[in-house]
């Protein structure tokens, strides 16, 4: 009997050990979900501070060259390709004779304009003379006279269609490719040639709003190409948009001499410097990571006791990864530059150094 009791009083205690033990354990794992709550309310984020700098405004736009002109040559009749005058790199002038085509129908209607000319000819002057002596009315000699005009145009137009077997070249430039050889049958609008003047290129580049008010036409630009960073090509404005794109910038296009050599190609990328009369300018600027979507938001979360807060602010001049702050901010303020996706305004924020 006393050994049942004996027995009793270990289970109870033992049960009441294991009791403690998994409320203690609970106590504990309670605690440590409700620091990783604290915790996982905040967010994580980078900051930079607000200053007042001396700020250069000479900016620089990257764009690609472009040839100043670029023309792609279509048969306009149809015919068979006799001679090809020039190949794939050839040098070409204004009026060259860049390939010969033949066609049959062309020359038939050559010979036939011709004929109906002299016929219309001859019957003028007949009738022309026997008006004189009463032999034929007026109206006769209106006839005859409109055949001849009418039969002269056939013909020079006919004239015309010949030339138009010889394929000349209506600019300066370079035969960039060539799409026929002797032999070739041409329908209408079949194209032949594509030729490229960079003698002179234009670089298409797109300037902001806050750029773009100092630039005039005809203002000097100093231009590079990636491929050779150390030689600096001289260009001018020669277009200013009137009208913003879809992304609200302005398209600008410089057109740059290229050298003796044409060592530029269209299609390199190429580095506008723009110079500004005001080298440099004191003013408050902060990265422009810190604007929430894009610059044009006007709206910032800066850093306060641990806490983010939206502001509006007023921005100015885009300086590269810089922008310049009117109005909105002080010196030294905390403004967040990564981790907004996650902000609202009041979270609590964690600093990443």
């Amino acid at each position: 009997m006393k050994k049942n009791i004996i027995i009793t009083i270990v289970i109870l205690a033992a049960l009441g050990l294991i009791a403690f033990t998994l409320m203690n354990n609970k106590k504990e794992n309670e605690a440590k979900t409700a620091i990783v709550a604290q915790k996982n309310a905040s967010v994580s984020v980078k900051t930079e501070s607000v200053t007042t700098e001396e700020v250069s405004l000479d900016f620089s736009v990257n764009g690609v060259f472009q040839p100043l002109q670029e023309l792609n040559f279509s048969a306009e009749k149809p015919g068979r390709v006799v001679r090809v005058l020039v190949e794939e790199g050839s040098s070409v002038r204004i009026g060259q004779t860049l390939a010969i085509v033949r066609s049959e129908q062309i020359t038939s209607d050559l010979t036939t304009a011709q004929a109906a000319y002299q016929n219309a000819l001859t019957d003028f002057n007949r009738f022309e003379n026997a008006y004189k002596t009463g032999g034929v009315t007026k109206q006769q000699v209106d006839q005859a006279k409109l055949n001849l005009v009418t039969s002269k145009s056939r013909l020079q137009q006919a004239k015309i269609n010949v030339g138009d077997t010889n394929i000349k070249s209506t600019i300066n430039g370079i035969v960039n490719k060539k799409y026929i050889e002797p032999g070739s049958v041409l329908g209408a609008a079949t194209q032949m040639f594509e030729i490229v003047n960079v003698s002179k290129l234009k670089l298409k580049v797109a300037i902001n709003e806050t750029q773009v008010t100092g630039l005039k036409i005809g203002n000097a630009v100093n231009v590079t190409a990636s491929v050779y960073p150390d030689a600096t090509f001289a260009g001018k404005i020669t277009f200013i948009a009137p009208k913003a794109d879809a992304s609200l910038n302005f398209p600008v296009e410089i057109e740059i001499a290229n050298n003796s050599t044409n060592d530029l190609k269209a299609g390199m990328y190429g580095t506008a410097v723009f110079a500004s009369k005001q080298q440099k300018q004191s003013m408050m600027i902060v990265s422009r990571n810190a604007f929430i979507g894009s610059v044009s938001s006007n709206q910032v979360f800066v850093a306060e006791n641990g806490v983010a807060k939206l502001k509006t602010v007023t921005a100015g001049r885009i300086l590269g990864d810089k922008v310049e702050i009117i109005d909105g901010l002080s010196d030294n303020e905390i403004v967040i530059v990564t981790g907004q996706i996650n902000l609202t305004d009041g979270t609590k924020v964690d600093f990443i150094k």
